[in-house]
């Protein structure tokens, strides 16, 4: 039986990637501070916890034993990180590294974390140039994240060892926070009659299904090599499509308020909202034998039904800065009663 360790496995990625090898046939090991935060769904699938912090390379070492036949490591952020992982992957078969699609840059050098939105004119392929490599910069700011990603990359593709980076966009699924949904599933809980959206709605960033990604990293382990992958879901929906899907699962209706240039400043903003599409070209891993687990619609359900359940029990998202701005019910209020002369609500 081929056993994968995932570091950071209780999150996001890492149950969703646990959770597939699984069904496949994997031993799979868990690496996570805290036994607390094992998903249970992981235990009841055969899943195995291994209590260890990522930063401490003498738990690292007890936990990879003698060796992997998949590493897969959700929290290579920094340089450091990435040096800190070679060792294990010198003696693991295949290993992936998550990274992002904020490594990109557009032809003026703007990235998606930048003060000017990057346009870039056709889907973006691996080749596309990236920001600057950087480790004096936390990587926890805004204008660092993307520079240490990349210093992390450029870590693990020098090695020589079977690394594979697969940059994704905007993870969601069972466990993401933010969980940028919530953005439309309290809209509906709240019972608004109105949806307003900017840009007519046309915008759009490119989705990732943790569905997906962890498609593509099995396809990867049994595929071992030094190469960047894109993984994004097979649709580009748009955000007008994206609240269409979500309002549609939940068995809600409202009217669309298409929002043109002239509407004030922030209205109408959704988490997938941007002045340019930002799509990226997921060719590469097609041709190396990925196949999506589902579109944008087919695997949003868990997800939504997950924050919908959490929100009746009292435990709604807590990531209150950044929904702030999606939750201005005044300001919509006023302008739909200037506009058409009825609340949203």
């Amino acid at each position: 039986m081929p056993r994968a360790l995932v570091l950071g496995g209780t999150g996001l990625v890492g149950r969703a990637t646990a959770l597939r090898l699984l069904g496949s046939g994997w031993q799979v090991d868990v690496v996570g501070r805290d036994p607390a935060r094992m998903p249970p769904e992981l235990a009841a699938a055969g899943g195995k916890f291994i209590a260890a912090d990522r930063a401490d390379q003498a738990q690292m070492q007890a936990a990879l034993g003698a060796g992997a036949d998949l590493l897969v490591d959700c929290l290579c952020f920094t340089a450091a990180d990435a040096r800190s992982l070679l060792p294990l992957a010198a003696n693991s078969t295949s290993t992936v590294v998550i990274s992002s699609r904020a490594v990109y840059v557009d032809a003026e050098g703007n990235h998606v974390n930048s003060d000017v939105p990057p346009h870039f004119a056709t889907p973006i392929t691996e080749a596309q140039p990236t920001l600057p490599p950087t480790t004096d910069i936390d990587y926890r700011s805004r204008e660092g994240y993307g520079a240490n990603k990349v210093a992390a990359e450029q870590v693990v593709l020098e090695s020589g060892l079977p690394v594979s980076v697969v940059r994704a966009s905007q993870i969601h699924g069972v466990g993401a926070s933010p969980a940028r949904e919530w953005a439309v599933v309290k809209r509906v809980l709240d019972r608004h009659t109105a949806l307003l959206l900017a840009r007519r709605g046309v915008g759009g960033v490119h989705t990732t299904a943790a569905a997906n990604l962890a498609a593509l990293i099995e396809t990867v382990a049994h595929r071992p090599g030094t190469r960047v992958l894109n993984s994004a879901d097979p649709d580009a929906p748009s955000a007008l499509e994206i609240c269409r899907t979500i309002a549609g699962h939940l068995g809600h209706e409202w009217e669309e308020v298409l929002l043109d240039d002239a509407a004030p400043a922030g209205l109408g903003r959704t988490p997938w909202d941007s002045p340019y599409p930002i799509v990226l070209d997921t060719s590469a891993a097609t041709a190396l034998g990925y196949r999506p687990a589902g579109t944008y619609a087919a695997t949003i359900a868990p997800a939504l039904d997950r924050l919908v359940d959490a929100a009746r029990d009292g435990q709604p998202p807590s990531d209150a800065d950044y929904f702030a701005e999606y939750f201005d019910y005044a300001a919509e209020d006023a302008f739909l009663v200037k506009r058409v002369g009825r609340l949203g609500r």
